[in-house]
């Protein structure tokens, strides 16, 4: 795949993620637009999330079933539809509702994952796959700088406006951009939807990757949710536009996640977690100084939101290398599984960072983040430790490099392959995560 591909696949990363997180920025304003308190106007960071999760178990695993151009261009059709009934709702239930439609619909970026893995060589799936997280970041990040930004110029409804007109015209490129696909699966749309249950009952690795990042992700929320907060109050006195300047500062995360890839395909996605758990607990003991207020809570704030974000992003590159390796051509309901547990995970912190806001303030919310980085970094050092002490997962790891896969049972052999070959060496260690060359899966162009 061409790398002029590769960067449009990453901007469709990045409007599709975007539409997620630009209310983050903007709760404040909705808040005084629609005359509610702040804590309600952040349902609709919520509910946004909760819809996201929905589209995943939902939407997500038609990628393995549909032709992935007119997916993708229905898919934003429908987000730009409903950021426009967004921008023009007149009260809160129905900005929540909108929202809910927007977070259903926005998933154009869990399509793209997996398209682009099966048409890349496994020793580059970390590099593309991290070139797509940076736009993913980078939609995420600039998102909330764009629309904390404009919505204190034009108001809390001039960012919705906005991402739908992008929204409208990504569809239209994506008609010519995006390579013709063969789908790898038959199955009926029911069975479908059971299968990312049916991969986490059977992969132990799936399962580990999912909890890393739910618990990671859910402290990332609970920071992004409560910051607006925390800069509107009385030790900063500040507006949704310092919320904005603060995320522009951790775009510079966007060239950590093609590091990360590189990495990851270089030692295995192992060693790539423990670092990026590590950091998360760093950052949660930097934010605490953000509670202080003034010029020094401040760069704190920045430094230490700028750590959990690169921390959180490249983590999820090494998480996404090891679920990908995992079945040829099931990629969409692998990574409906993974995303789904990894979203659950935020919509949780966001719920949950509000109510440890109103309870502890930024402190409560900053310990939160530290017990939920410990949580996965014990998870982690735990599996580490079982592998170390299984001679008999060893011989499976030996199998699987000679092209065996452990488990090719399921109900849909035709999308999962009967093998998966691994042609690099440095395999046997449980970091290496076995890159699956996609050799089972259908032609694809591009």
């Amino acid at each position: 795949m061409s790398r002029r591909k590769i960067l449009i696949l990453a901007v469709t990363c990045a409007v599709a993620v975007g539409n997620i997180y630009f209310p983050q920025a903007i709760g404040p304003l909705v808040a005084a637009g629609l005359h509610v308190s702040p804590d309600s106007a952040a349902a609709v960071v919520t509910a946004t999330q909760i819809g996201y999760t929905a589209g995943m178990v939902l939407l997500v695993p038609l990628g393995d079933r549909l032709p992935h151009r007119s997916f993708l261009v229905v898919l934003f059709a429908l987000t730009g539809l409903a950021l426009l009934a967004a921008g023009c709702a007149p009260a809160l239930p129905a900005l929540i509702a909108a929202s809910t439609l927007v977070g259903l619909t926005t998933v154009g970026a869990q399509i793209v994952g997996p398209l682009a893995a099966g048409l890349v060589a496994a020793d580059r799936q970390g590099a593309v796959i991290g070139i797509l997280l940076s736009g993913s970041t980078g939609g995420m990040l600039l998102a909330r700088t764009f629309s904390g930004t404009l919505g204190e110029w034009l108001g809390w409804r001039a960012p919705y406006l906005v991402a739908a007109v992008l929204a409208l015209l990504l569809a239209t490129v994506l008609v010519f951009a995006v390579p013709t696909t063969t789908p790898s699966s038959r199955q009926p749309y029911t069975a479908l939807l059971a299968e990312p249950l049916r991969l986490l009952r059977t992969e132990p690795d799936l399962r580990r990757s999912c909890f890393y990042q739910a618990t990671v992700f859910a402290g990332f929320s609970a920071v992004w949710t409560c910051l607006a907060l925390l800069l509107a109050g009385p030790a900063y006195g500040l507006g949704a536009q310092a919320v904005g300047m603060i995320a522009l500062v951790g775009a510079a995360t966007m060239v950590c996640t093609p590091l990360a890839g590189r990495l990851v395909d270089r030692y295995g996605p192992d060693p790539v977690n423990l670092a990026c758990m590590l950091g998360v607990l760093v950052s949660a003991a930097i934010l605490t100084i953000g509670a202080r207020g003034g010029a020094l809570g401040l760069a704190a704030l920045t430094l230490g939101t700028l750590l959990l974000d690169a921390a959180m992003q490249s983590g999820m590159v090494a998480n996404q290398v090891r679920v990908y390796a995992l079945r040829v051509n099931a990629g969409s309901r692998l990574n409906t599984a993974y995303m789904t547990c990894a979203y659950l995970g935020g919509s949780a912190g966001s719920w949950l960072g509000v109510r440890v806001w109103s309870q502890a303030g930024w402190w409560g919310v900053c310990v939160l983040v530290a017990l939920l980085a410990a949580l996965a970094l014990a998870r982690h050092l735990l599996a580490l430790y079982k592998f170390e002490e299984s001679p008999a997962r060893t011989r499976v790891a030996n199998a699987d490099d000679h092209g065996h896969h452990p488990d090719t049972r399921g109900s849909d052999q035709a999308s999962y392959g009967t093998s998966v070959t691994r042609p690099r060496r440095r395999l046997t260690r449980r970091g290496r995560g076995g890159h699956a060359t996609g050799a089972g899966q259908a032609p694809r162009a591009g």
